[in-house]
């Protein structure tokens, strides 16, 4: 199925916004809860699944959905089309401060990985699927690198990210990187979970005990605050005890 041609804009710097611009009948699908604002005219419908494969029938539908419940996503997407005879636009925001990267995968040879939590919102016609990293490393120790989003399609995809993203392009080269940090990257790319070499380093390091490694050619999008780095700096500076902060009258 070919993917629906929708124009975008990205708004704002920090805490960004996609702001999708649907023609009459074209259909964009994001996760729940994604939308931040529709104009007159989008009707949105959750369905089960992404709605690349019309006649894929209700058993790959659940078998689809329920790979994304196993991943801990939701079981439902939802599909916002517009109805009315002009253009008409549609926005949605990540769920925590960060960039939104729109990708054209088309110049990516039709296909990126990503991180389960990036995806946001992508044209109609776009797959998403649940991929498990089988590499005996990142099966096991690779922590948010585990579990992989497949998306693919001919046509724009939006995916976010925490802090600053920055696109790194591999010429048959090695990238190392925190586990947290990867993004998404095309593929074609070799990636793996690797333990950090030496006790002192292992330890004492700071760095965690494995690193993402991606060989190969290709891009890397990278993210510089993980949300899962911002939610633990969050709880260590968090005040503890019951106590009410409240004076006493």
């Amino acid at each position: 199925m070919k993917c629906h041609e929708v124009d975008y804009k990205i708004i704002g710097h920090d805490m960004q916004m996609v702001e999708v611009e649907l023609d009459p009948q074209e259909t964009v699908i994001a996760e729940a809860g994604a939308m931040t604002y529709m104009e007159e005219d989008i009707s949105f419908e959750a369905k089960m699944g992404d709605g690349s494969e019309p006649d894929q029938g209700f058993m790959g539908k659940l078998f689809s959905a329920g790979k994304r419940v196993v991943s801990g996503e939701s079981l439902f997407m939802t599909h916002f089309t517009n109805t009315g005879m002009g253009k008409k636009h549609v926005s949605f925001a990540s769920p925590f401060p960060g960039s939104i990267i729109a990708i054209n995968m088309a110049q990516y040879g039709n296909g990126i990985l990503c991180q389960k939590d990036a995806f946001l919102a992508a044209a109609l016609g776009t797959k998403i699927d649940i991929t498990f990293n089988r590499k005996l490393g990142a099966g096991f120790f690779g922590g948010e690198g585990f579990i992989l989003e497949r998306l693919h399609g001919d046509g724009m995809a939006f995916i976010h990210a925490g802090g600053t993203v920055v696109k790194k392009e591999l010429n048959n080269e090695t990238l190392r990187l925190d586990t947290g940090c990867l993004v998404a990257f095309s593929e074609g790319i070799d990636y793996n979970i690797e333990m950090t070499k030496g006790l002192k380093s292992m330890f004492f390091g700071g760095e965690g005990l494995f690193l993402a490694t991606l060989r190969g050619t290709g891009t890397v999008w990278i993210q510089s605050l993980p949300f899962s780095r911002l939610a633990d700096r969050v709880l260590q500076n968090a005040p503890s005890g019951g106590g009410n902060d409240q004076g006493e009258g």
